[in-house]
């Protein structure tokens, strides 16, 4: 029986990576692997074809009155536009472009903490990257405030609502969380805090970079105050993306320099932007919503299509995890830490590890000789290991993305079991 052509089709992991030219790269005689994506993920041609472009035909610094620079502002709004279909904003102004995640979260948080007042509080989790974690420590200690942090229940590492609840208090005034652990692919779950955290009058600040790549964003209905996260975590070069509700972005005290604008995105974006990155996100973008419209016909519009790539991909992605959290657990040697089944609602696939006899660095370079790529210590999740008592060598992250195959897993799992208990 024929398949029903308006029906959405499972994701075509071949024609994606036949659109990613790093993943024709070969070492010791071996296609190399890529289990590295929470680090950084691989760009697609057209990413790259539009940092080019960019630098080619339209390099020029903002508010000229000349062709390249006109040009080169109608692409950044092109741009913000762009990011603002991938993260569900209805505003395209704003999104504020940055360094990176880490930069813009500890600017944002010195202009957030003059707000706050001796007695006021903040609420972190031990979920975090550190770069969720110190620029609030940081902001607080000048501002004079109380730190409260929110624990894991570590035998699954998942978020302990119950202590989220009990440490928010009508004085909290920032809830700062992940959307998904960089280090084990926990997912936390955003509705939920946010409806506590504003029903105690206190804004969220979420850092959405491991969660980017996985699944799709949803500020507007997530109905979040702020969102970082990184474009070199969603096939995109290095930039930084900072989202916030307008009335916040438009009052809050922003550290600029006196020539630039007021309003926004501008009184937000310090110095000259990396164009050619930004034009490489906008680019990123478009190359998802593509895998939409082939997966799902029906989708029409940019954020319709981003929508069903992600339905696609995270198809897909339960399965590579299902796979490989099976087959670990018949790997002597090896210890999962986090949720140990496919669980699609609470986990993405990002799967660390342990072996009883080799440190993580061991196990990493072992692998490496192999040609498979994966990653060793703490991932700068810092509160997460330390609970976890992983420190100081770590763990050995395995993170995939849409398009890394069945057979890779198999490979992978193939090289753990030689080591032997």
């Amino acid at each position: 029986m024929d398949r029903d052509s308006s029906l959405p089709r499972p994701l075509d992991v071949w024609e994606c990576r036949r659109q990613f030219p790093a993943l024709s790269k070969r070492e010791n005689g071996l296609p190399v692997m890529f289990f590295d994506a929470a680090a950084g993920t691989q760009v697609p041609h057209d990413v790259l074809d539009a940092v080019v472009r960019y630098l080619v035909e339209t390099n020029a610094n903002h508010g000229g009155m000349f062709a390249t620079s006109r040009e080169s502002d109608a692409l950044l709004f092109s741009a913000r536009t762009a990011l603002a279909d991938f993260l569900g904003a209805d505003d395209p102004d704003t999104i504020v472009f940055g360094a990176n995640m880490t930069t813009l979260t500890f600017a944002f948080s010195r202009a957030l903490a003059r707000t706050w007042k001796p007695g006021d509080e903040i609420l972190l989790t031990r979920m975090e990257h550190d770069a969720n974690f110190t620029p609030w420590i940081r902001a607080a200690e000048e501002a004079g405030v109380q730190v409260q942090i929110a624990n894991i229940r570590p035998e699954e590492g998942t978020l302990d609502l119950e202590d989220f609840v009990h440490k928010l208090t009508p004085r909290t005034r920032l809830v700062a969380v992940t959307a998904a652990s960089n280090a084990i692919g926990t997912l936390t779950p955003i509705p939920e805090i946010v409806r506590q955290a504003h029903a105690a009058g206190a804004l969220v600040f979420l850092d959405a970079v491991h969660y980017a790549p996985h699944r799709c964003i949803d500020v507007v209905g997530w109905d979040i105050d702020f969102l970082v996260c990184s474009g070199y975590k969603f096939f995109a070069p290095h930039v930084g993306i900072l989202w916030g509700k307008r009335r916040f972005l438009e009052s809050l005290p922003a550290y600029k320099v006196r020539p630039a604008p007021n309003g926004l995105p501008d009184r937000w974006m310090t110095g000259t932007q990396n164009h050619e990155g930004i034009a490489g996100a906008a680019a990123a973008v478009e190359y998802l919503a593509e895998i939409g419209r082939r997966s799902d016909p029906r989708a029409t519009g940019r954020r319709a299509a981003l929508q069903a790539a992600f339905q696609a991909v995270a198809q897909h992605e339960h399965g590579l995890v299902a796979a490989l959290l099976q087959d670990l657990a018949d790997c002597p040697g090896i210890r999962v830490w986090g949720i140990p089944v496919a669980d699609a609602d609470r986990r993405v696939p990002t799967v660390s590890i342990t072996h009883r006899r080799l440190p993580a660095r061991e196990l990493a370079e072992y692998l490496a000789a192999r040609s498979i790529f994966t990653w060793h210590g703490n991932f700068h999740a810092l509160p997460l290991t330390e609970v976890l008592g992983a420190e100081p060598d770590g763990l050995l992250r395995i993170s995939m993305v849409h398009y890394n195959t069945h057979e890779e897993v198999a490979r992978l799992i193939s090289a753990l079991r030689e080591l032997g208990p």
